[in-house]
This record gives structure tokens, C-alpha cells and sequence, in this order.
């Protein structure tokens, strides 16, 4: 279990709810689960900042990767998303995904607290002890507060077990590739900036996405990393280009807001959110859809 690839093509699959807002649409799920797979997609993140997690019940977080597990049935990795706030709800639910069958954890910095750097340390240190599944370190310091610092990454590398990989979000690729320098080749970058994930595998620093457009695109996002992996720069970097436009109008508001409008439009889910979550304004929908051209 220890020893999964945690590189290459990751979806952050939405959440879809039902017309109401009020349930989770798990007919929808699952077909937005078969595309994937269908797709190539190497995993999914279940239950993350693209999955409305902040807006889910713990009762649903916890079922929602119960079904992915089910419905995925280990034809690809599933990825939980249990971080918190609290370290004690963020442990709870890191052994409730990994009894539940998630192959890795994806657990993000503790937010609003803005713990230090030791604080980082003890929440990570708390969660990797209580379980056995590979976690990746979420570092996203514009939700979070606070930015994890490389040299706590690497002291979390070397002395916790289970810390095999980042989610590197932090928009800068300067510290992208200071991860690099510090914490080797062999200690797996998967990029959270859309539009950054290109140039980090080309130039070596990134290993892999966790992507918000692989939702609606992933055949392309695959092939994107595919290129950049393989070092096929002149049709990856043709690729890139094409590709921008639509990666920057995934974010014109607030993730998961455009990818899940976008999907929506594309009849694969509703158009639901939960407050303080609500539909897009009228001028960047018709950006977002103009984009796409849909």
C-alpha cells in the first residue's frame, strides 16, 4: 500500500448535489467516476477544496469516499481528502478513510488557526501515526493562512512514515522547485496550480497534477502531463498553449464555482452549490462558456 505511484494525472472530482443542494447525487457521481476511468485518469481526489468539502457533514465526507472506493472498485487510486482545522477531527477521519479503503490521504494545511511551523508539524505527525496509507502534504497558504515551509516539509518527510508526496498550490514556482532541491527527485511534486502544472514537469520540478479541469477535460490534462513527462516539449508546449485560455477560466471565480457551472452546462450534474457557495455572475459564465466554446 505504502508504495503507490502517486504521480502523474489526479482528478479533484466535484461533488454533485442534487437540484436542491441538499443531498449528494451519487447517480451523477458515479458516472462522472466512469468518465475518468474511462478517461485514463491515474486517480481521483475525493472530498477536496474542488469537492466542496468545507460544506459537507463529516457523515457525508466519510460516505462519499466510501462509495468512490466502492464504485471505483481499484481500477484507479482513490484519494481522500480528511484534513481540518481541528487535528482531532482530521485524525477521526483519516482512519475512517483509510478503514473505508481510500489508497492515500490528501490532507491539507490546518486553516484559520494559522498554526506555526511546529504546529504544522504536530497536527502531520498526529494523522500519520494513527494511520498507515500514504498521505500527501495539501499546501495551500491562500486558503490556509500559512505556508508550509520546505524545510518542515523535509522534516516531515524524514521522520514520518507515511508522508510521501505534496500538493504543491502555493502558486509560486520558486518554492516548487526550492521542494525540489531540498526534498530530491524521488519525493513526488503534484502541481495545484492549473496553469503552472506544464512548466513545473518540464522543467523537472513537478511530477504530476491534481487538476480542477480534468473534471470536465481529462483526456487532454492527461495527455498535457503525458508530453511533459515524456519530454515531447513541441507538441507539449503547443498543447499548453491551447489549453491556457481554458485552464485560467476554471478559476474567473472561486474553484469549484466555474468547473462545476461548466459541468452543469455539459448536462453531467446541477447546477447546485451550498451557500456560502452560489452560481457565477452572468458576464463570467459567458466568459467561462466562451472559453470552452459551448
Amino acid at each position: 500500500m505504502t508504495n503507490i505511484d502517486l504521480t502523474g494525472t489526479f482528478t479533484a472530482i466535484i461533488t454533485p448535489f442534487t437540484k436542491d443542494g441538499e443531498s449528494i447525487d451519487y447517480t451523477a457521481f458515479e458516472n462522472l467516476i466512469e468518465e475518468q476511468i474511462a478517461a485514463g485518469i491515474d486517480g481521483i481526489v475525493v472530498a477536496g477544496t474542488t469537492g466542496e468539502s468545507p460544506t459537507l457533514t463529516w457523515a457525508e465526507n466519510d460516505e462519499l469516499i466510501k462509495k468512490a472506493v466502492t464504485i471505483v472498485n481499484k481500477r484507479i487510486l482513490v484519494i481522500a481528502g480528511t484534513g481540518s482545522n481541528s487535528t482531532a477531527e482530521a485524525v477521526t477521519h483519516s482512519m475512517e478513510a483509510e478503514k473505508n479503503g481510500a489508497d492515500a490521504l490528501l490532507v491539507v494545511t490546518p486553516y484559520y488557526n494559522k498554526p506555526t511551523q511546529n504546529g504544522i508539524y504536530d497536527y502531520f505527525m498526529q494523522i500519520n501515526n494513527a494511520v498507515s496509507v500514504p498521505i500527501i502534504v495539501y499546501n495551500i497558504a491562500g486558503r490556509c493562512g500559512v505556508n508550509i515551509e520546505t524545510s518542515t516539509l523535509l522534516r516531515m518527510r524524514d521522520n514520518l512514515k507515511n508522508i510521501k508526496a505534496v500538493k504543491e498550490a502555493s502558486g509560486s514556482f520558486d518554492q516548487a522547485q526550492e521542494v525540489r532541491k531540498m526534498l530530491g527527485e524521488n519525493f513526488p511534486i503534484l502541481c495545484g496550480e492549473e496553469s503552472l502544472t506544464y512548466r513545473l514537469i518540464k522543467e523537472k520540478c513537478g511530477n504530476g497534477v491534481i487538476s480542477v479541469m480534468a473534471n470536465s477535460h481529462p483526456s487532454e490534462i492527461k495527455k498535457l502531463v503525458e508530453l511533459g513527462r515524456s519530454g515531447n516539449f513541441e507538441e507539449g508546449d503547443a498543447l499548453q498553449s491551447e489549453l491556457l485560455e481554458k485552464m485560467n477560466a476554471c478559476f474567473i471565480e472561486t474553484n469549484p464555482i466555474p468547473i462545476k457551472t461548466l459541468l452543469a452546462k455539459m448536462g453531467k450534474c446541477e447546477l447546485a452549490f451550498r451557500s456560502p457557495l452560489v452560481e457565477m455572475e452572468p458576464k463570467n459564465s459567458e466568459q467561462l462558456f466562451l472559453a470552452f466554446n459551448i
